[in-house]
């Protein structure tokens, strides 16, 4: 059934458009996932940062749709013990060939029915995965269930409005190229008010939520407008409004 209802989002949203990355995971600048790969590195290090201060030392870490290990394998760099899901057998491929630490623990597994025991892990990390489901209060519900007591879940989703709409969406549909249809769809865009209300009801309590955004006001936006491409030194930035994209961190209630 869990199984089922994977496939039945793929229906909605392009989540098929990930199998057919390969390298380009790492390697496209013509392609939308160059956009994800430098907004990871501004979330990076604050991610690195709340564990140590949360949890120190070695943290138990579950990424919950890896794709090809951005996350994944920065944190086995940095020293965490780490596992890794994902339905695409492709990406997973990929996410092995990258972990230079040959470390992570990555395999096939469904974010609907997560492949490990309750209280397996320390922290649990659905980074760009939750509008790429259709019922992400059960995603958060495996998540709450796998985590310890005072572990924490990190986050990183889209808001739920017609700002976001239009720079998520359509600035992409019409400016980057490669851009796959329904590569992200409006109606399964989270308003971060109600994503704490869902957490809350699975015992995750939210504990900080910041805006993620394009710095607009750089020369690679431009550069991007006029040819398609995303400039390897394309930037982003915290902000204090959650208006277009947001991450956070919650902590599992003891």
């Amino acid at each position: 059934m869990d199984m089922e209802l994977a496939k039945a989002d793929r229906e909605i949203v392009n989540n098929h458009a990930y199998d057919l990355l390969a390298e380009r995971w790492y390697e496209a600048q013509d392609d939308p996932i160059a956009l994800l790969r430098n907004q990871h590195k501004v979330e990076m290090p604050w991610i690195l940062d709340v564990i140590e201060k949360n949890i120190g030392g070695t943290a138990e870490v579950l990424d919950l749709g890896c794709g090809a290990g951005f996350l994944s394998n920065d944190l086995a760099h940095a020293g965490h013990r780490v596992a890794g899901i994902d339905l695409s057998e492709s990406s997973l491929k990929v996410a092995e060939c990258r972990d230079h630490t040959h470390s992570v623990k990555y395999q096939m597994g469904d974010v609907y029915k997560v492949p490990f025991e309750a209280n397996s892990f320390d922290v649990v990390c659905a980074m760009d995965l939750l509008e790429h489901v259709s019922e992400p209060s059960r995603v958060l519900a495996e998540a709450s269930r796998v985590l310890r007591p005072g572990g924490l879940f990190f986050f990183n989703t889209f808001n739920k409005n017609q700002l976001a709409n239009l720079v998520v969406i359509k600035s992409m549909e019409w400016f980057v190229k490669n851009t796959p249809d329904d590569y992200h769809v409006y109606s399964l865009f989270i308003k971060p008010e109600d994503l704490k209300v869902w957490m809350r009801e699975q015992g995750l309590e939210s504990r900080e939520i910041r805006g993620i955004r394009p710095v607009f006001l750089q020369k690679a936006v431009w550069t991007l407008f006029r040819t398609g491409v995303v400039p390897k030194d394309f930037k982003f930035t915290f902000s204090k409004s959650p208006t277009i994209a947001y991450t956070g961190y919650a902590q599992k209630l003891k």
